[in-house]
């Protein structure tokens, strides 16, 4: 077999010929140096090298054009570095059938060691990618080098101030120089505008590329087309049909072993001022003039701009018992593990309708899903209330699916009414199709230049200044945790709370996924 020609067809899940954008058309220029910050950590080993494998093994990344380069403190060989990720790009069940692929990607691979805070390491990274570059006969300018950062973000400003000293294209030929950043950015306000003023000073924001993996699941990507391509929505998404909306991420362990972390950050900034506040964006944002990055991105913000200051009242926080058992952990820890609260946004669709964000570790179930509750049905003839209103969920993980939740009529001679679903799950209609991984998206997102799945600068301000004063409130201990115990559903008051914005459960009925 001839080197290469075990690519995969590129597969359709990636992109639809009736949404090319305009990157499409831009000519690629010269050869691709992928650089990984931090190569020698969890996140490069877990996330950052899979994805760049799966792009190669079905064509994104081409083995004549790219080449990977590992940097870390950490004082090892290309081989070294190689054999640690190896187990983390094959599964036992393709290894075989990988096997070739696999060989040829980690040649790809070469290592650099180097403090991110001084010149002479990051001069060696970039006479090794220069030497790839003249190899691969680029011209002076005309190469493309991505920088990903998989590192803390308290070495972010060093980082880039020596790739913007040592590591640039030399001149502007038609190639570029990208920075993708990981959360947490910031852990407020004040911080997170200290950090972007750091980063916009060495670059621009075109540069710039602040990743958040939620905006590379398939079923997040899929609200802008359910909402804006389907005539069925159009008319009922607004506060005169809806009567609440519930964005969920639940998980059922608790910080294993990274107790110390997460203390420092919480629930809220670990996964809801991010990943959940982006969901809620998708949710309720008009209808972009364009599929362009801006124009999306313009009305996500103008959607945060409308949130109101959140109550207190309106917020229950929780820690699971046990937590402060992790040596890690302070034994006055007042970081909530679980917390559920009511945003409201203040416009002309939103008006009085909660958006209920409820996010939690060691829970009796692990998913993440976007519940619209419907409003009751006026004049109820058939006396079926009690059975539940409609509701739509999208099911981000696992076991991805789309479902409408309706009332229908019992088969059998008597006219009684039954709960169901209208069900579009995955697994079981795109049978063979393989689900991109968020990783793998938004990195060939970042390669083709589209900003849309990632966070804009103001986008990133005015989400902190949403939650900022009420994670100041519980730093200064003024909010406090309740106690939940491990597998349960978290605090009552949080079902409480659910129960006074609006949301009605409804008993008896489970959706299940449906089997092959």
């Amino acid at each position: 077999m001839e080197s290469g020609q075990w690519h995969i067809q590129k597969r359709s899940s990636f992109r639809n010929d009736s949404f090319v954008r305009e990157y499409d058309d831009v000519p690629e220029t010269g050869c691709l140096s992928i650089i990984v910050l931090g190569a020698s950590g969890d996140l490069a080993k877990k996330k950052t090298f899979p994805a760049l494998f799966h792009l190669y093994l079905q064509g994104f990344l081409r083995q004549d054009e790219v080449y990977i380069f590992g940097y870390a403190r950490t004082k090892i060989s290309d081989q070294d570095l190689r054999s640690r990720i190896r187990e983390y790009l094959v599964d036992e069940k393709n290894a075989s059938d990988q096997a070739e692929a696999l060989s040829e990607f980690l040649q790809l691979i070469k290592y650099v060691n180097g403090s991110y805070d001084s010149e002479e390491g990051f001069r060696r990274l970039d006479k090794a990618i220069s030497e790839h570059e003249i190899s691969r006969n680029s011209s002076e300018g005309s190469s493309r080098r991505l920088f990903y950062l998989a590192l803390p973000p308290s070495v972010y400003p060093s980082v880039c101030k020596m790739i913007k000293t040592c590591c640039m294209n030399k001149s502007d030929l038609g190639g570029w120089t990208r920075i993708v950043v990981e959360k947490p950015f910031g852990k407020d306000l004040e911080s997170a505008e200290q950090l972007s003023s750091q980063i916009g000073e060495l670059f621009t924001e075109s540069q710039i590329y602040r990743i958040d993996h939620y905006l590379g699941k398939e079923l997040v990507q899929n609200m802008l087309v359910l909402r804006f391509a389907n005539r069925l929505f159009l008319p009922l998404w607004n506060r005169d049909n809806i009567d609440n909306v519930q964005i969920v991420f639940r998980e059922d362990f608790g910080t294993k072993g990274r107790g110390g972390y997460f203390d420092e950050y919480g629930i809220i900034r670990d996964i809801i001022q991010n990943h959940l506040l982006q969901v809620l964006c998708l949710v309720a944002m008009e209808k972009p003039i364009s599929l362009k990055p801006e124009h999306i991105r313009d009305e996500k913000v103008k959607v945060l701009q409308s949130v109101l200051p959140i109550k207190d009242e309106e917020v229950v926080l929780g820690q699971y018992e046990g937590y402060k058992d992790d040596p890690t952990v302070p034994d006055d820890s007042n970081t909530p593990t679980f917390a559920t609260m009511v945003l409201r946004i203040h416009n002309e669709r939103w008006e009085g309708v909660p958006f209920i964000v409820k996010a939690g570790k060691a829970l009796n179930s692990r998913k993440a899903e976007i519940r619209v509750q419907f409003k009751d049905v006026p004049g109820d003839i058939f006396k079926c209330q009690k059975q539940g209103r409609n509701e739509f969920v999208i099911r981000l993980q696992p076991s991805e699916a789309m479902y409408m939740k309706l009332t229908v009529k019992q088969p059998g001679l008597e006219m009684s009414t039954v709960q169901s679903e209208l069900d579009l799950s995955y697994r079981q209609r795109y049978q063979g199709m393989s689900i991109p991984e968020a990783y793998e998206r938004l990195i060939l997102d970042t390669i083709r230049g589209d900003q849309q799945h990632f966070v804009r600068r103001d986008e990133l301000k005015v989400a902190w200044e949403i939650f900022t004063p009420l994670l100041h409130r519980i730093d200064d201990g003024e909010l406090k945790p309740i106690p939940y115990k491990p597998g349960s559903r978290g605090p009552v008051e949080a079902d409480e709370l659910l129960a006074k914005a609006g949301y009605i459960q409804t008993h008896g009925y489970i959706w299940i996924p449906p089997t092959l």
